[in-house]
């Protein structure tokens, strides 16, 4: 029976009669008739398609990676640590592999380890793994099917276009520039600016202990808000307190274990009431959002340049007016604005809070760098990105900072376009990756001392800065981080002004602190205190 023939045999009404090719069969059965024959032809075409599945499935089983044994309904749900991830997929590698199969209640998974693996699934095969998956809970965040954004959406037309104008938009307003036109400041002004005022905000401590991390918070969050509402808020601002506690509350939901059972069993999310229980700061943060893009409509004057990426974008909206084929849309320009917020500010700021426990915990290095800046940028004028060139060993120690903390273990998920070989493995088209950066950013095979902070590890024999092709803090491929350019130059600005300033150490009377993160939505310094003392 052909596979034509088979698809018309399941589509075909019993009361229509039978198709052509079966009426010589169908006279030869001769008693079965009506429902009867209906039934027969439906259990035969299941019974051919299941057989089919099975013959295709022994082709490729022997090719699919190992990984442990699922359980029916859960999969591999109760066999994963949501606490601790990178350190419960990192026991299975020891056990399958550098790729390994797991099975989240019926979505399928592939875990890449090491650099071979994951550079072949995101550079050689980046044609093919650059989709992110559907995660259904999007759906109860207030995410549209026009929503594309730049981080969480599909590989496509919609979302190049979205990362193309995101890109260009911040050079225009100066990314990779000193400045701009007269009356206008760059990104990097603007990012020096800023740099000035947390510099103040931590001389006011006078050398009392105090935690940085909401300092830094705040420092980061301006920059961003620069961007996207040429808007900056005072430290001391409730406004801008009330957007980073949301935004904390958010980023502990998003990667809990709730959210991976009611994505990975979506009819879950029927139940009535239950996404607004299990998503509440979710909601607080786009409801925050759409009244701060309000706010913004109600002074943009479509007659003037754009102050910001917001202007700029609402200028491509009204643009795109009568035209269904464009992504620039008020549903996308809510998502764009949350992915850059989200994704822009904690990750650099807590980069930031790794670099100075850093420093409290080796001195050394920190003497060596404050060295560098003396003898390239001295006291007086502020740092600027034309220093780098001149300071390998500050740009190895912020290199070393990244691979070191090492935030986004996992990366963001992928899924694979076709059927694709990696490894030697066969991975079906739909299949969820999962990347373990970790594994790169602390592979015993590339690094000298993968576990331990060494800023050697990006100097060569002559103390010149060399970039290592297994630093993959912002992932790779089509897909790596878009704002990796920007979050560069807040930390090499942000990192040497404060040093400039200041010498960090630990409180006196207090335990050294430990340099062991704590996983999260992204691995954090365990918390502690410091004293800055101006310099």
């Amino acid at each position: 029976m052909s596979l034509g023939l088979l698809q018309r045999v399941l589509e075909w009404p019993g009361e229509r009669g039978v198709p052509e090719e079966l009426e010589d069969s169908t006279a030869a059965m001769g008693l079965l008739t009506g429902d009867a024959l209906w039934a027969l032809s439906v259990a035969v075409a299941v019974f051919l398609l299941l057989v089919d599945l099975m013959h295709r499935r022994q082709l490729w089983a022997a090719r699919y990676p190992p990984g442990p044994l699922p359980l029916p309904g859960l999969g591999n749900l109760l066999q994963i640590d949501f606490q601790n991830m990178p350190s419960s997929l990192q026991k299975m590698r020891f056990r399958f592999g550098d790729v390994f199969s797991l099975q989240l209640a019926w979505k399928p998974v592939i875990v890449l380890n090491g650099l071979a693996a994951v550079r072949e699934a995101l550079v050689n095969h980046s044609e093919d793994t650059s989709v992110r998956p559907w995660r259904p809970i999007y759906e109860h965040l207030g995410f549209g099917p026009r929503s594309q954004g730049v981080v969480m959406v599909a590989y496509g037309p919609a979302w190049r276009e979205q990362r193309r104008f995101t890109v260009s938009t911040m050079r225009n307003f100066g990314l990779g520039k000193k400045s701009l036109e007269q009356g206008k400041k760059s990104l990097e002004q603007w990012v020096t600016e800023e740099a000035s005022c947390l510099c103040t905000a931590f001389a006011n401590k006078a050398g009392c202990p105090f935690s940085p991390k909401t300092l830094l918070n705040r420092a980061v969050c301006n920059v961003i808000s620069s961007l996207i509402y040429a808007h900056r808020f005072e430290y001391d601002d409730q406004r801008m307190a009330k957007i980073l506690d949301i935004m904390e509350d958010m980023l502990k939901e998003e990667f809990a274990l709730v959210p991976m059972v009611l994505n990975a069993v979506p009819v879950l999310l029927r139940i009535p009431g239950l996404p607004g229980r299990v998503f509440p700061a979710q909601k607080a943060f786009m409801a925050m959002v759409d009244e701060l893009l309000e706010e913004h409509r109600m002074t943009w004057d479509p007659a003037q340049p754009p102050r910001d990426l917001t202007d700029a974008f609402l200028a491509k909206v009204e643009k795109a007016k009568g035209n269904p084929e464009s992504s620039f849309n008020d549903e996308n320009l809510r998502i764009v604005v949350s992915n850059l917020f989200s994704a822009g500010m904690v990750t650099t700021s807590t980069t930031l809070a790794w670099a100075l426990l850093l420093m409290i915990l080796h001195p050394d290095v920190q003497r060596r760098v404050q060295q560098e800046i003396d003898e390239v940028i001295g006291q007086v004028r502020q740092p600027e990105m034309g220093d780098r060139d001149r300071m390998p060993f500050t740009m190895a120690v912020i290199h070393e900072v990244q691979r070191f903390g090492d935030l986004v273990p996992l990366g963001l998920p992928h899924s694979t376009t076709r059927d694709i070989e990696l490894q030697g493995f066969f991975i079906p088209k739909g299949t969820m990756l999962i990347t373990n950066l970790s594994s790169v950013l602390k592979d015993e095979t590339v690094w000298e001392k993968p576990l331990h902070f060494h800023p050697g590890h990006f100097l060569d024999a002559q103390g010149h800065f060399v970039k290592r092709e297994a630093f993959m803090p912002f992932s790779a491929g089509r897909r790596a981080c878009l704002g990796e350019p920007l979050a560069r130059m807040e930390l090499f600005l942000f990192f040497t002004c404060l040093l400039q300033r200041f010498s960090f150490s630990v409180p006196p009377g207090q335990a050294q602190p430990s340099d062991y993160g704590v996983f999260g939505t992204m691995v954090t310094p365990s918390p502690y205190q410091l004293c800055a003392e101006p310099r």
